[in-house]
């Protein structure tokens, strides 16, 4: 899939050098979990992310203190832009615009009335700080929640268009918008409806969306159907778990679709039958494990593993390197040519090898 060939024209917006939307790549979000109040402890994990493959990082801000704390974070240099989460306290917000942070992410409607909306808006005028509108369910204004009876798809996107028009009214136009639900119907639709209702790059998720199993099934669900529909600008999967699981969940989604540049590894395995001659299943998982210690995880081949002769052909012929499997031994090809017959044995050293040479070319 060449995803700028469905994607939604997006206006750019520039976070810390990263762009969001245009034909910029798909950037990865994840969140600390550590007490902000704790620099070396949110410096650790801020680093750990960055390592894993995160690309923009959010913290929560709660008060003026944690905005000190961003201050040091953005001298420690983590590599990566760094988004200011503000709920209820609008001067925090401005803080925050002041010593550099290279987003806020704020819901307008729980931080006071216009008069304190635009004095955050002042502020990050005044500092070239773009504005993330974040709307979700349990945050929807009274007079919409009232008018829809619930937090529908269309409420969510009513709420998201009504806290862009606030911005406009000040002329800011450097803005991102997410919509998240945990209902993953829920949250398709209303970004369908706001893809199709304004121009600026849209925040993907599903919110609250469970543990590492669940949540990373739900997320790839909704994130997934978007991106494929060509929507969405930059991603984060919410995980009950380490922070650093949904940078491999989000990397995950990208790769099964494909998305050019950005993918990854997009390693295609049989489920295995009562043809399978080759311990396929003990093979697979030490192959990932191997390819990971290798660092070649990050690399956008694809990458066959079959156990019969029945599709194994065929798929290693679409792959950049595989195998297909027989009794104590298996078939190495590349691009369709077979290279040699292995013992079974050999084979991840094999492919590791042959995937180090294809990572020099």
């Amino acid at each position: 899939m060449n995803y700028n060939d469905v994607r939604r024209r997006a206006r750019s917006v520039s976070v810390g050098g990263i762009t969001l939307g245009g034909n910029a790549p798909i950037a990865i979000q994840s969140m600390t979990n550590t007490d902000t109040h704790d620099f070396d402890a949110t410096l650790s994990q801020a680093r750990a992310l960055k390592g894993a493959g995160c690309d923009i990082l959010r913290l929560t801000v709660p008060d003026m203190a944690a905005a000190e704390v961003m201050w040091r974070l953005k001298n420690a240099d983590v590599g990566m832009p760094l988004v200011a989460d503000i709920h209820y306290d609008y001067r925090v917000a401005i803080r925050c615009a002041e010593v550099g942070v290279d987003k806020i992410r704020i819901n307008p409607g729980n931080i006071g009335g216009e008069e304190r909306v635009r004095a955050v808006v002042d502020a990050c005028k005044r500092h070239g700080v773009p504005i993330r509108i974040g709307v979700n369910g349990g945050s929807l204004e009274k007079h919409i929640l009232e008018k829809h009876g619930s937090p529908t798809a269309k409420a969510l996107c009513e709420s998201a268009l009504f806290h862009i028009s606030l911005l406009e009214k000040y002329d800011f136009y450097d803005t991102v918008i997410s919509i998240k639900a945990s209902d993953v119907p829920t949250m398709i639709t209303a970004n369908r409806l706001l893809a199709d209702a304004c121009e600026y790059p849209i925040h993907l998720g599903v919110t609250e969306a469970g543990n590492k199993a669940r949540g990373s099934i739900k997320s790839a669900i909704g994130v997934g159907a978007l991106l494929a529909d060509g929507i969405g600008d930059t991603v984060r999967v919410s995980l009950t778990a380490d922070p650093v699981e949904e940078i491999g969940a989000a990397k995950n989604i990208l790769s099964a679709l494909g998305i050019k540049g950005q993918s990854g590894m997009n390693i295609v395995s049989c489920p295995t039958c009562g043809r399978t001659k080759i311990d396929l299943i003990e093979l697979s998982a030490r192959f990932e494990k191997a390819a990971g210690e290798a660092g070649l995880l990050d690399l956008p081949i694809r990458v066959a593993l079959m156990g019969c002769a029945v599709n194994g052909p065929g798929e290693a012929r679409e792959a950049d390197i595989g195998i297909c499997g027989g009794v104590g031994e298996a078939l190495l090809i590349a691009h369709g040519e077979i290279i040699e017959k292995i013992p079974e044995d050999q084979v991840i050293e094999r492919l590791i090898t042959e995937i180090k040479k294809l990572s020099k070319k």
